[in-house]
Parts: C-alpha cells; structure tokens; sequence
C-alpha cells in the first residue's frame, strides 16, 4: 500500500466530519478567537467532557478578554480550579492582558503572530489561525500526531526533536487547499474519538483502508516515544491553624508546586512541623490529635496532619488527607482537600491569612 495521496485522505475526512464528527461544541460555529483560544487553551490535556463546565463557568464570569485582562488572577485560578495544570490559567490571564495592552484587544490573525503569545504553543496557534481566520497551516496536538503516525506507519521516535519536525512536514504536505477548517476539525475528531490510544476502532475508520498500522495490525504501536516524562512523588505536611474559627491559609510563591494557589501552610517533615508550632507557642500532635493553646484571647488548636503524597509533574493535589476534627476535640476523623482555590469560599470564611512562615521550595 503506498502513500496516501493528500487528496484521498483530506476527501475522506471532510466527508466523515461532516457526517459524523463533532459540530455542536460550545467553541464551535464561532469564529470569535477568544473564545476558541480559551477553549484550546483548555483541552490541553483535560479531556472534552471535563472542559465544557469549566468554559461555561468562564465565559459567564469572564465574557470577552477585556474582562479577563481586567480581573485578579486570584479570580481566574479560583474559577479554574479543578480543571490542574494552573500554569495554563496564568499564561491565560497573562496573554489577556498582552492582547488587551499591546493589539486593542484584538487577537492576531496569523499563527506565526500568535504563538508569540504566553501560553500559545505553535499547534494551539495554527488551531486558532484556522477556525478563525482560516489560515491554511497545519496542527499537530496529540490526538494528531496519533492519526498521522498511524496512517503513515511512522515508527520514527518522536522523542528527537528532527523527527518531530519531520512529522510536522508530513502534517503540512497533507493538507488539503479548501475545506482546511473541517479537515482540521476532522482529525482532531477522529484521533479523540476512534483513532484512541488504546482498542482504536478500525473497523469503523473513514481512512481504515489507506492506514500502514492497521494494515501492519498494531495501531498501538504508534506513536512511537521512547523518553517519557518522568515523575516523582514527594512528601510534605500541611499545618492546620484554626483560630476562632478561621482557618490560616498562605498564598504559595510564583514559581514551584502549586504556584500562586492558597493552601495550609505547606512544610517538609513532622519535625518542622513541631518547630513552626513550638515557636508559635503551640503544640503539635504528630498522630493526629489536637494540641490546644491559648493565643490573642481565643483558642488555637494545631493539626499536624499525615502526609501527603503529590505528583510533582502535574500541580494538582493527589488524594485527600485523613485529619482528627478540630471542634470538637476527639471527634471522628474526616476527609478534607487541604488546598483551597476557590475566591468564594475564601470570602466566606473570613480567612486569617498570614505572611509568616515563609516556606522555601
């Protein structure tokens, strides 16, 4: 079987999205690059079904980029909160602003300039250029990469940067000269859809009959990536202070695990836990219980919780904490997600927050 001529795959595709692809997106039927960069900004690595709340959510809160431009970014991290990699939401607020201050509000209308942008990657970019402006430029996010590698039989390791850049060539020659908006569309659709990661759905594929894996008999083979990012864990402890029934949360610093987010004071072992209360003139409980004291006129219990396990690759918190309830003393354990995002609940409960105990990473 050779090659599938660019021709034969783009037809295929158009006629398969058309019919049967996704057209009823919130992002879609629109050529409003605000809205199509937040939602393509979102999908990046979060699956469709998580994200469609999450946009709503924003668009009510946040209607064009000039009110995301003009909000706290303590506002926007608290209406992402949930959706995980909160560096997105940062280069998010911060690209608002740059397009606010530098283009009048206006997105640029070429990949080339957009992905000048903080946050915009060159796929992201070409993604926009082509549902709004209709540039014809290729894209290449991961749902992509595994349709092209598939069809082409590309067994080219995608960890080196050349191949990489090869694959990107391949994508471009591909593209058809009309109909780039819906073949683009298509692509996406199908890798999100049939062509998945793993059991991918053959038998039912519009370009079943020009794709090398499936005539080879292992799609799953494909994309091939040996260097795979690594991850680690690492163990921290998170102090509860409670006075009067506030609760003593601390802004975490710019750069590092959970950048920017609101949490309980964050420390590295059981021991350091002990100094921060001793030299608070509190006691800390190892196990779980709670150490009482008195300090400005009211009572303060500590919880030194158990510790907890955080994949450091992906900034969000992995699992809950079991801790001895505060009020009253002895009661039963329960769960609770040490970090607090959310503006809301913050406001509600009059948080004392304090600028102490700085923590270093």
């Amino acid at each position: 079987m050779g090659a599938p001529t660019s021709a034969g795959l783009a037809r295929r595709l158009v006629a398969w999205q058309r019919s049967h692809g996704r057209n009823a997106l919130p992002w879609q039927n629109t050529r409003d690059p605000y809205r199509v960069w937040l939602s393509e900004i979102m999908l990046q690595q979060t699956q469709v079904a998580t994200v469609l709340d999450y946009y709503a959510r924003f668009l009510a809160r946040f209607a064009d980029v000039h009110a995301l431009a003009a909000a706290p970014l303590d506002d926007v991290l608290a209406l992402w909160s949930g959706l995980g990699y909160y560096s997105r939401a940062r280069n998010l607020h911060r690209c608002a602003q740059i397009v606010v201050a530098e283009h009048a509000g206006d997105f640029p209308r070429t990949s080339a300039a957009l992905v000048t942008l903080p946050g915009i990657g060159r796929s992201t970019a070409a993604a926009i250029a082509v549902f709004c402006f209709g540039e014809r430029v290729a894209i290449l996010d991961g749902n992509v990469k595994r349709v092209l590698t598939r069809v082409r039989g590309d067994a080219r390791d995608l960890s080196i940067a050349a191949n990489e850049r090869a694959l990107w060539a391949t994508a471009t020659e591909l593209l058809p000269v009309r109909d780039v908006e819906r073949y683009t569309q298509g692509l996406m659709d199908l890798g999100a859809t049939l062509c998945s990661v793993r059991a991918p759905r053959c038998d039912v594929c519009p370009i079943a009959a020009q794709c090398r894996a499936r005539l080879e008999g292992k799609p799953e083979h494909y994309p091939v990536k040996s260097r795979r990012l690594a991850r680690g864990q690492r163990e921290n402890w998170w102090l509860w202070l409670e006075w009067r029934g506030k609760v003593w949360l601390q802004q975490r610093p710019e750069r590092g695990v959970w950048a920017g987010l609101w949490t309980l004071p964050l420390l590295d072992g059981e021991e350091e836990v002990r100094a921060v209360a001793a030299s608070l003139g509190l006691v800390a409980c190892g196990d779980g219980s709670a150490g009482e004291a008195s300090a400005g006129g009211g009572d303060v219990r500590v919880i030194a919780t158990t510790p907890i396990w955080a994949d450091v690759t992906s900034n969000v918190l992995c699992g809950e904490v079991e801790v001895a309830s505060i009020v009253p003393s002895g009661a039963d354990a329960h769960s609770f997600e040490p970090s607090v995002q959310d503006a809301d609940t913050l406001r509600s409960v009059d948080l004392v927050v304090a600028n102490g105990l700085e923590l270093e990473e």
